[in-house]
């Protein structure tokens, strides 16, 4: 069996910092102690370097099957280990979409046979699945998908009888994405009519503006306490919504958000510059959106950070805002960028590593991943202190592109490790073979 010992890393793990080793012996951490040997064990020396727990990302989109040319579960599973995101919860949306659970084990069969890290699949739903959707086995599938606003494919569930079944029913974690359709169809029409062709991105907070997120939230929200059921919000992206949640330790909570790495960076000046390439729905909104969702993670209201990571190619973004498809790719800077506001004091290291780590593990019930503990699969990312451009040449996704590109980060991803071997290293990818099916504790 093979052994990997990490000489005088700095931890980086459960509200702690502190210098020690980690043996890992297979899949596993072994040992974590001060001053560790072993025989035969290959050595990283770490001094110097930070060591924290794989990413768990709970919102990505990686295109397949059927939307191969914006992605791939090969080609995105890549960038993810590159960005030091070891674990992926991948979206319903695809072609055809995962709205059986026959075709749900299709999209694990492909992730078996080519993904780099560590996967789960949402189970989607639409107006008329429901015998389907409640055969999701909340051990072996991370949770139920509900688009409450069409989005990129057309997945929207608007029947108010069928939302009351899945709430009452659910067999385990529902998330949602939270956009009223009327009123988002609505300030669609309105807008044309005023500006025809000349409608652009700078509109899009306007027609996806905080009224349409506000109104889907707060149904989900009456829905989730009606029915004491599990409720996930993803990417929350006004002030509004975050006053829709409580301030609490994510254990005691049944009622949770998300927020996305696009919404605590950029703003609507920024569309401006970025145009379609930050165009995401819900839409980026005001800076002083920005602001409340950071205070609402800094009070524990929200409750982990992801990306929504959702490849187009650059022809399609290139197109006329009305026409370019609302998404981008993130999950190769998530870490960078948080770290990023670490550095600038915003926020500690520590903390970074709660909502992006810990909090995820948590929130979905994750058997043995998330934190660095003996006996956990030894799921780890060593990040340096060195200086890091975002360019064409160094991006792994497929599209080729990046809303962060020109961007400098001073941290950057030295190695990745997935259940024990060592799938990133020296800026470049190491093929081990495939990441694991992820096994969830039962759902209660």
């Amino acid at each position: 069996m093979k052994s990997i010992l990490i000489k005088q890393a700095t931890l980086i793990n459960e509200g702690k910092s502190r210098v020690q080793d980690v043996l890992i012996k297979g899949e596993r951490i072994e040992r974590i102690d001060d001053n560790i040997s072993a025989e035969n064990a290959e050595i990283i020396d770490a001094q110097g370097l930070m060591l924290i727990p794989g990413a768990i990302d709970d919102q990505v989109h990686f295109r397949e099957p059927g939307l191969t040319h914006k992605g791939t579960i090969a080609s995105e599973s890549r960038a993810a280990v590159a960005g030091g995101v070891t674990t992926f919860f991948e979206m319903p949306n695809t072609n055809p979409q995962a709205v059986t659970q026959a075709l749900l084990e299709e999209k694990y069969q492909i992730a078996a046979k080519t993904a780099l890290g560590n996967y789960s699949f949402f189970m989607g739903t639409t107006n008329d699945n429901y015998e389907e959707v409640m055969r999701t086995n909340s051990e072996t599938i991370c949770g139920i998908k509900i688009f409450m606003g069409s989005s990129t494919g057309n997945m929207l569930v608007d029947n108010r009888q069928t939302l009351e079944h899945i709430f009452a029913n659910a067999p385990t974690i529902i998330a949602t994405h939270c956009e009223d359709e009327h009123t988002v169809l609505s300030n669609l029409e309105h807008y044309k009519n005023l500006y025809g062709d000349q409608l652009s991105p700078e509109h899009h907070p306007l027609i996806r503006n905080e009224k349409a997120c506000y109104l889907s939230s707060s149904m989900a929200i009456e829905l989730a306490k009606q029915h004491q059921t599990r409720l996930h919000v993803l990417h929350i992206s006004t002030g509004a919504e975050t006053l829709l949640f409580d301030a609490a330790p994510i254990e005691k909570k049944r009622i949770t958000a998300e927020a996305c790495i696009h919404h605590l960076w950029f703003s609507d000046k920024d569309y401006a510059e970025k145009g379609n390439w930050i165009k995401w729905n819900p839409a980026i909104k005001t800076a002083a959106d920005r602001d409340l969702i950071w205070q609402a993670l800094l009070d524990n209201r929200i409750d982990v950070i992801a990306t929504d990571h959702a490849p187009h190619t650059i022809e399609e973004k290139e197109q006329a805002y009305i026409k370019a498809p609302s998404g981008g790719p993130l999950v190769q800077h998530s870490i960078q960028a948080m770290f990023e506001k670490a550095h600038e004091g915003k926020v500690s290291f520590e903390w970074v590593v709660e909502k992006m780590c810990h909090n995820p593990a948590k929130l979905f019930r994750v058997k043995d991943r998330g934190f660095i503990r003996e006996g956990y699969f030894a799921d780890l990312v060593l990040v340096q202190k060195q200086s890091y451009n975002v360019h064409k040449k160094n991006l792994l996704y497929h599209c080729q592109w990046s809303p962060f590109e020109g961007q400098s980060f001073n941290y950057s991803i030295h190695t990745t490790l997935i259940n024990g071997q060592i799938a990133w290293q020296n800026n470049q990818i190491h093929e081990f073979g495939n990441g694991q099916r992820v096994q969830f504790h039962k759902y209660e």
